[in-house]
C-alpha cells in the first residue's frame, strides 16, 4: 500500500467518525441509578478487581481505584471483556481488538472490535484491556458501534478509562498501556463476531 493511499484511509477514518449520529448516544441522567450489591446476574468489585489481576499481573497496582470509580459512576456491570488491542494514529487513527465476553449465566462470547478515531494524537500502542459491560440484555447485543460518552475520561495509577454507549448498553474499557491517549480524540468502536479490517 503507497503512503498515499495510507494516507486517504486515514483522512477518511477522521471524516467518518464525525457523522456518527448523535441520536446514538445517550444524554446524561438517562441511565438506572447504579447497583451497588452483586445480584446472581452481576459482578461485585472483588469479583472485577480478582479478576483484573489475573489478566493484567504485575501491573495492576490501580486497578481497584479505577474499578472503584466506575462502579460508582455506573454500578455493577452484568458482563466484561478481557482482551488485546493495538492502535496507532496521526491526527487521525484506527484501534482493533480481540477478546472475550464473560457473563454470570448467559455464557461466554468471543468478540472483536475496532473503530477510527481524530484528535490531537499520534503514534501508536498496544494494550491490555478489561471492559466493564453495564445493562446488556443478551450476549449478542453487543455488536453494535458504541460512541464515547463525553467527560468520561479518567487515568490513575497507569490506568485509563473511557465510557461508550448506544440503546442504553454502557460499556467502559479500562486500559493499561503506552499511549493511553485519553481525552485527546474522540472515536467509536464496533464490535463484531468475527475479526474484520473494516473500522466502520
Amino acid at each position: 500500500m503507497t503512503f498515499a493511499s495510507r494516507l486517504a484511509a486515514v483522512t477518511f477514518a477522521a471524516l467518518m467518525c464525525w457523522t456518527v449520529p448523535a441520536s446514538a448516544q445517550q444524554p446524561p441522567g438517562q441511565y438506572p441509578p447504579p447497583q451497588r450489591q452483586p445480584g446472581p446476574e452481576t459482578f461485585g468489585p472483588d469479583e472485577l478487581v480478582s479478576a483484573g489481576h489475573k489478566f493484567f499481573g504485575n501491573v495492576s497496582r490501580g486497578l481497584a481505584s479505577i474499578i472503584e470509580r466506575a462502579v460508582s459512576q455506573w454500578g455493577l456491570p452484568n458482563g466484561y471483556v478481557l482482551g488485546e488491542e493495538g492502535s496507532g494514529a496521526f491526527v487521525a487513527g484506527l484501534r482493533y481488538g480481540e477478546g472475550t465476553l464473560y457473563t454470570k449465566n448467559a455464557g461466554d462470547l468471543r468478540v472483536y472490535w475496532q473503530g477510527p478515531s481524530v484528535g490531537f494524537d499520534w503514534g501508536g500502542d498496544g494494550a491490555r484491556t478489561m471492559t466493564l459491560v453495564y445493562n446488556l440484555p443478551a450476549t449478542n447485543a453487543i455488536y453494535q458501534r458504541f460512541v464515547g460518552i463525553d467527560g468520561s475520561a479518567y487515568i490513575v495509577g497507569g490506568f485509563g478509562m473511557t465510557a461508550l454507549t448506544a440503546n442504553n448498553i454502557v460499556l467502559v474499557p479500562i486500559r493499561s498501556g503506552i499511549g493511553l491517549r485519553l481525552g485527546a480524540n474522540v472515536g467509536y468502536l464496533k464490535y463484531t463476531p468475527r475479526a474484520t479490517w473494516n473500522p466502520f
